[in-house]
Parts: C-alpha cells; sequence; structure tokens
C-alpha cells in the first residue's frame, strides 16, 4: 500500500482528465476497483499504521467518488484546484437579475402544484438552463475566467435546488393520485 493517493486531486484518483463532464460509469468502475484495493479488511492483520492508512485511503476515495459523481460538487471541485473559494455562506453577492427569475420561479413552482403537466415542462427548463450553465461554466473554466466560472457554480446551486423541489412536488402529486 502507498501513501501517494494522498498527494493526488480527486480527478487524478480516478484517472480521468478535469472536465466537467466526465464518465460516471467509469467512475463508477473505478471506484469499486479502488475500494477493493485499500478495502480495511485486507489489512486485518497488518499493522496499526498500514489499517489506518487504509481507512483513510477509503475514505478520501468515499470523498473524491461523492464530488465527481455530483455536477455542483464538480465544479465547485475544480475551482477549488485553481485557487477559487466557494465558501458561499459568506458569500452573498449575486446576479440580482437572475436572483428575481429564480424568486418567479419558486412562485411557479408553488401555483402549479395542481398541474403536473406544468411541473414537466419546468422540469425541462431548469434541466436545459443547467446544460446551458454547465457549457457556459466549461468556457470560462478553460479561458480562466473563474470569477465568472464561480457565479456559473452559485446559479447552479439555485437550479438544482428549484429542480429537487419541482421532483418533489410530483412525487407528492403521484402519491396523492394513488
Amino acid at each position: 500500500m502507498t501513501d501517494d493517493l494522498f498527494s493526488k486531486n480527486f480527478f487524478e484518483i480516478f484517472d480521468i482528465a478535469v472536465a466537467t463532464d466526465i464518465d460516471l460509469a467509469k467512475i463508477s468502475d473505478t471506484n469499486r476497483e479502488l475500494q477493493k484495493s485499500v478495502h480495511p479488511d485486507r489489512f486485518a492483520q497488518a499493522s496499526e499504521h498500514d489499517r489506518r492508512i487504509a481507512m483513510q485511503q477509503t475514505s478520501l476515495i468515499n470523498e473524491a467518488f461523492q464530488t465527481l459523481k455530483d455536477p455542483v460538487a464538480r465544479i465547485q471541485y475544480m475551482l477549488k484546484l485553481k485557487g477559487v473559494d466557494m465558501d458561499s455562506e459568506t458569500d452573498t453577492t449575486m446576479d440580482g437579475a437572475f436572483l428575481m427569475q429564480q424568486m418567479e420561479f419558486r412562485e411557479a413552482i408553488a401555483e402549479v402544484r395542481s398541474h403536473s403537466d406544468e411541473l414537466d415542462k419546468m422540469l425541462a427548463q431548469t434541466k436545459r438552463q443547467i446544460a446551458e450553465l454547465m457549457a457556459a461554466f466549461t468556457e470560462y473554466y478553460e479561458k480562466t475566467m473563474l470569477d465568472e466560472a464561480r457565479e456559473i457554480v452559485r446559479k447552479m446551486q439555485f437550479l438544482i435546488k428549484a429542480q429537487k423541489e419541482i421532483k418533489e412536488i410530483s412525487a407528492q402529486l403521484e402519491d396523492e393520485m394513488f
């Protein structure tokens, strides 16, 4: 067992390029292989040091996998690699027009509870907007326009939350129908 895993970024751990669009099936397969190789049970008879390292590697691989499979977490991590802080708790500045659009969108979500076809349209709209933002992020990231890329991440966080709310309302409506 080597400690070099700790010197790698999450993309390197999974042997993929730093990119917004990654092969989720590949990282799932790689995750399984990595977990097998460092699983603490394999080191049950090893020294205390080796068992501790195995646990730390397992934890690191889990964190890397969870980060890479989540699109927003992935692009936040990409910015972190470039030295951009994404501390959303203290950063309250944001595009006013986008915030207004999100407030109106949330109001519309609340109003369409009884119109599932409208929810489907809203879900499609959020998916389209997320795809557009991901493309914009890629462009900004590749051009090292990190402030703009950071703003994209923050917008995506709002859209992902709206998408989750739409899905929850849809599920509630389905439950009520049955």
